[in-house]
Formats: structure tokens, C-alpha cells, sequence
């Protein structure tokens, strides 16, 4: 790898390892994560919910019919469509942590990349749309002091303009409001999480939706809870359509199955969901 001679002085001086791989940066960067971490980072693949991305454990047979979860078959959701990038674990799983608990902004950029790959993969989506963040509570962003799904809504517009100029997209982060503070998701069943967010979320400004198609942005799905609880608001309010884009989710069938290698102990608390037999899909209204 060619590299400029400011590259190989600073890394020969002050040495950092990549924080997925462990291996010497070769290069400044504020992201301590190295180009070959970047390049392969895995996409999500096997046959999937046509709505909300639910792993099916099935084989795609290649019917012109779309599959569905059977809980999008019982209770359809009040989005579109739902799409991440690739499972909420190992690499994926550090740099949204990087992003989130340790406040490395820049992260954002190059994950916005990864989402907006995923947006342009859904099909038919309209090119005219309002892109809303999932909101934080009031008291949570001013500790965190700054809210990430606003970050990755961001950087995943400025590379959809990029990439189709056709795109007429404007960031809306007042639309959509979470008017009370919710306990954690990670850590919660299915339906604790439905309950936890229900009547969470409000449009206050209804007129600027009113037949809008809404693009909403989130750093992770896991069971879908707030996915639904927004983009009901949203739909509620009056827009005309509601599409989820996210870096990364959680699917059932992973968190069930325990992993080859033990990872590093991350408290459950700091982590995923736990998943129930008791799973009750949610319905619509709540």
C-alpha cells in the first residue's frame, strides 16, 4: 500500500492497533479501525422476511411470492419495509459500540455508507423522501451529547446523493418526538420492549407530513418494538409511507443459538434482547 511520508512517520512514532483486528493502523485516521476491517465487513444473507428482515431459516426457492415472518403474516407492521446491513454481532456489533458509548462521531460516516448501499437495494422506493432519525430522550441525548441515529441519517443521505442524484431527500430531526423516557431496551423480552415504547413517540407537527413518504434511520432493529411504535406515529401524523434502514439487526435465530467461540463478556444490560417462546407479535396501535 502506498502511503505519503506523514502516514509512515506519525504510524512509526505513535503505533495504534485497528480496535476490530488488532493489527498496526497504516495510515492517520480519527477512525482506529484499518481498510481491510471496512472492505470486509459481512452483509446479511439466506433468506429473509420481505418486510422486516426477520431471518426465515428457510431456503428461497425462488417463488415469485414474497415470504414473509410469520409475524408480518399475523400482524403486518406499520412500515413498508425494514432493511440493516448485517448482523448485530462481532465487528458490527464494536464499531456501533465505538460509536455510541465511546463517541467516535466519525464511525458514522463510513457506516452511513453501509445503510445507504442497503436503501438503494429496496425496491420501488420512492425518490422523494423525508429522512427522520429516531429521537432520543431530551435528558439521554444531553448525556450522551449527541444522538446517533442523527449522525448515521446524516451520512447516509450524503452518500445516497452521491451515488443517485435523483434522490430528493431532506433530514427532519423535530417531526418526531420521544416524549417520555423509556427504560433500555437491550436486555428486555419482545413484549416488555412493545410495552416499553408504547406511546413513546409523537409527531407534533402533523401538517409537515401529510402525504409524505418517510425514510426513519436507526443504529439497530432487534425485535422490531421501536420500529413500529415510530413509524406509527408517523403514519398517524399522516405520511403516506414509512421505510426502516438501520446498520445492523438482531435476528432471532442467532441470539438463540449460542456462539462457536466465546466473546468478550459484554453485560446483557449493554447488549441485545433477550428472545422469549412467549412471543406475542404486536399490533397495529400499539
Amino acid at each position: 500500500m502506498l502511503r505519503s511520508p506523514v502516514d509512515s512517520l506519525c504510524c512509526a512514532l505513535f503505533p495504534a492497533p485497528c480496535r476490530l483486528c488488532g493489527e498496526s493502523l497504516l495510515r492517520i485516521s480519527r477512525v482506529p479501525v484499518c481498510d481491510s476491517c471496512w472492505k470486509n465487513l459481512p452483509e446479511q444473507s439466506g433468506c429473509l422476511c420481505a418486510t422486516c428482515g426477520e431471518a426465515l431459516g428457510v431456503q428461497d426457492f425462488g417463488s415469485s411470492e414474497k415470504l414473509l415472518c410469520h409475524f408480518c403474516r399475523v400482524a403486518a407492521p406499520p412500515f413498508e419495509r425494514a432493511v440493516a446491513h448485517g448482523l448485530y454481532q462481532d465487528e458490527l456489533r464494536t464499531l456501533l459500540h465505538l460509536l455510541k458509548y465511546d463517541g467516535m462521531e466519525p464511525i458514522a460516516s463510513r457506516l452511513g455508507q453501509l445503510v445507504a448501499r442497503q436503501i438503494l437495494a429496496i425496491e420501488n422506493i420512492p425518490r422523494k423522501l423525508m429522512v427522520v432519525p429516531v429521537p432520543l430522550f431530551g435528558a439521554k441525548r444531553r448525556q450522551r451529547g449527541f444522538n446517533q441515529a442523527v449522525v448515521l441519517a446524516r451520512a447516509a443521505v450524503r452518500a445516497l446523493r452521491r451515488q443517485n442524484p435523483e434522490f430528493q431527500l431532506t433530514v427532519a430531526t423535530g417531526v418526531l418526538e420521544r416524549r417520555r423516557s423509556t427504560q433500555s431496551q437491550a436486555g428486555l423480552t419482545p413484549h416488555q420492549r412493545r410495552a416499553n415504547v408504547r406511546g413513546a413517540f409523537f409527531a407534533p407537527s402533523a401538517d409537515k407530513l401529510k402525504g409524505l413518504d418517510v425514510l426513519l434511520i436507526d443504529d439497530i432493529y432487534t425485535t422490531g418494538a421501536t420500529a413500529r411504535a415510530c413509524a406509527q406515529a408517523l403514519r398517524r401524523a399522516g405520511a403516506r409511507s414509512v421505510f426502516v434502514a438501520t446498520v445492523a439487526r438482531a435476528q432471532r435465530q442467532e441470539m438463540m443459538q449460542p456462539p462457536a467461540i466465546p466473546a468478550r463478556a459484554v453485560p446483557m444490560h449493554e447488549d441485545v434482547a433477550y428472545w422469549d417462546a412467549r412471543l406475542v407479535p404486536a399490533v397495529r396501535g400499539m
